[in-house]
């Protein structure tokens, strides 16, 4: 499905509703200018490409005169239900009143404009996806059906498009990463009113920077938990990922998000939710997580060669890297064994759908595994902290101390009246269990923990103190440490690959070459000497003065009260303790490595 303006009704041939919408787009084009000319006879060049954020418009030249267009807050769906099958990439009608405001900044920006004449006037529709990214990709349940959707800029994206296509199609797998546009990152929950209002907002911010705490409102909220009032209510304030309302802070009475490349307004509050954690107990909501349920005679096996981990025993957890064929990893997981036959898989929220279009490719075809999303039919909640065993036994008459329930425990059991399955499992780090029940049990639960918590001052915490919880521990996350770009040696995840199980799972032959070779990178922790910001992701790393890694992710991590950058390096210089530094914000500051995890380097408090 490359069909460009009528990718919906070709999607819509085989009963699948893109999130794809055109949009009307205007620029003018000028007569010859003087300017324009005279610089081309002196550099013997063309003018530069320029993009004007202030302005929010973009310049090219275009023969002897200049392009100006602009992507207007004032923007216009072009025919959002369905396209007409006799369009004929026809112009639309010119509205050049509606992109004034941004004419008269880019005029005003750009004097030499004021004394040319135009030459035309050009309005005509081009496609976007919700985050403006194309739609590539094999389609899930779908097979052999493809998507080339979305492709705004067709000359600067369609060359990467073509490439990752034909790769996945001739090879198996598009050769580097392409999450970012892979058509499977949209779930069910991208309707056709969600992409509209998604479209118009990206549209309208095609140059507004976006600042990394600052979340976009269309569409929104759209999905959310039988708990999400009692969280706003707290404070919360949320960001959505895959569609999922999901706490991010619990802020004072009053206080919004102040958006700022730097430590921001929420930086005290999410100090004390992590303080609140480390030193009595905590209380989120993890049911953004994806969860799968994998039953039947042939799960184990399907497990077992789908996953690099050993398969756990009855009630017990482990953590599972999963790799492609190429030994790249492209998943990790929780892997519970709850019964014979049994299975509960959690992993990556935003991930689902491309996860499922992975494990539905590679079932067996005798019928013998059962495998389901279970999305919002399960909901979970996380307690955490050195009281955490204390409150969860009030409230529950199994023996939970660690002779009979330690660390990567999962049983069913009650929770009060409620059923529940709990897993004494953290992704802080800390002593934790996380408890997986009905959507019609959360708010019981959630009320009963808060209320028997009270006796342990338990404090509600969201995503910005979690992140600065599992900095402390080093931990990873999907998408930004564990991409496809990675081994699991280079990733630090060796440890959780069984090269010597008896099963051939996918990319074993790739991991041991890469355990006896040694790969090429290496995940490191890095301390920074950061005064007022932060390191967010992308940013290059240097020793002894040249660059020689990036930034996966980081962040200040409250519980030790520094500031923390996690990425890759290459293998030869990965244990130098001298000569490193990061570059923040245009500034390149000291850093020092850190071999051992910032808190419990020995786990002895996560396995109390």
């Amino acid at each position: 499905n490359a069909a460009g303006l009528w990718a919906r009704e070709v999607g819509r041939m085989v009963g699948l509703e893109l999130p794809v919408l055109a949009m009307e787009h205007m620029y003018l084009i000028t007569e010859d200018m003087p300017e324009v000319i005279d610089f081309n006879k002196t550099t013997g060049k063309e003018l530069m490409h320029c993009v004007d954020f202030d302005g929010e418009i973009y310049l090219r030249q275009e023969r002897q005169g200049m392009l100006m267009g602009t992507y207007e807050k004032a923007c216009r769906p072009w025919s959002p239900l369905t396209t007409p099958w006799d369009f004929g990439h026809e112009l639309l009608a010119e509205d050049i009143e509606r992109i004034t405001p941004e004419l008269e900044v880019g005029f005003r920006h750009f004097p030499a404009f004021n004394n040319a004449g135009i030459k035309k006037i050009i309005n005509g529709p081009f496609t976007f996806s919700p985050d403006g990214n194309p739609l590539v990709g094999p389609v899930r349940g779908l097979r052999n059906y493809w998507s080339a959707c979305a492709v705004m800029a067709g000359f600067s994206q369609g060359g990467g498009v073509g490439l990752a296509l034909a790769n996945w199609m001739i090879y198996g797998d598009p050769g580097f990463d392409v999450f970012a546009m892979d058509v499977s990152r949209y779930g069910d929950y991208a309707t056709l009113a969600y992409t509209n209002a998604k479209v118009r907002e990206n549209y309208a911010r095609r140059f507004s920077i976006r600042y990394p705490n600052e979340e976009l409102p269309a569409a929104r909220p759209l999905l959310t938990t039988p708990i999400y009032d009692k969280l706003k209510d707290a404070g919360g304030v949320f960001g959505a990922y895959y569609g999922l309302e999901q706490a991010l802070w619990f802020a004072p009475k009053g206080e919004v998000d102040q958006f700022s490349w730097r430590r921001s307004n929420d930086f005290d509050v999410v100090g004390a939710e992590a303080k609140a954690v480390r030193e009595s107990v905590g209380l989120m909501e993890t049911s953004g997580f994806a969860k799968y349920s994998v039953k039947g005679s042939g799960a184990e096996a399907f497990l077992d060669k789908l996953l690099t981990c050993r398969i756990p025993a009855i009630g017990r957890m482990t953590l599972a890297p999963m790799l492609k064929h190429d030994g790249k990893l492209i998943g990790d997981f929780t892997l519970a064994k709850l019964g014979e036959g049994d299975f509960l898989l959690i992993g990556s929220g935003i991930a689902e759908a491309y996860h499922m279009r992975w494990f539905e490719s590679l079932l067996p075809k005798d019928g013998s595994v059962e495998l389901q999303a279970l999305g919002l039919s399960l909901l979970g909640l996380s307690i955490a902290g050195p009281n955490s065993r204390k409150l969860l036994q009030k409230l529950t008459h199994q023996d939970l101390s660690t002779a009979e329930f330690p660390f990567m425990t999962i049983r069913r059991m009650d929770i009060g009246m409620a059923p529940a399955i709990v897993g004494r499992v953290s992704y802080t780090g800390d002593l934790g269990y996380e408890i997986w029940m009905r959507p019609e049990h959360q708010r019981y639960i959630f009320d009963l923990l808060m209320q028997e918590g009270a006796e342990f001052d338990i404090r509600l915490f969201g995503l910005r103190a979690l992140n600065a919880l599992r900095l402390d521990k080093s931990y990873g996350s999907w998408s930004r440490e564990y991409r496809p770009l990675y081994g699991p040696l280079e990733a630090g995840l060796n440890r959780f690959v069984a090269l010597s199980k008896e099963a051939d799972f996918i990319g074993k032959a790739a991991a041991a070459k890469e355990k006896a070779e040694g790969g090429t990178l290496r995940l490191r922790t890095f301390i920074l000497s950061a005064r007022d910001a932060d390191v967010i992701g992308d940013e290059p790393i240097y020793h002894n003065g040249a660059v020689c890694g990036w930034v996966t992710s980081g962040g200040y991590a409250h519980g030790s009260g520094l500031s923390v950058a996690v990425g890759y390096v290459p293998k030869g210089i990965a244990d130098e303790t001298q000569g490193w530094s990061i570059e923040l914000l245009g500034e390149l500051l000291p850093a020092q490595l850190q071999a051992e995890p910032l808190f419990d380097g020995d786990g002895a408090r996560m396995r109390a």
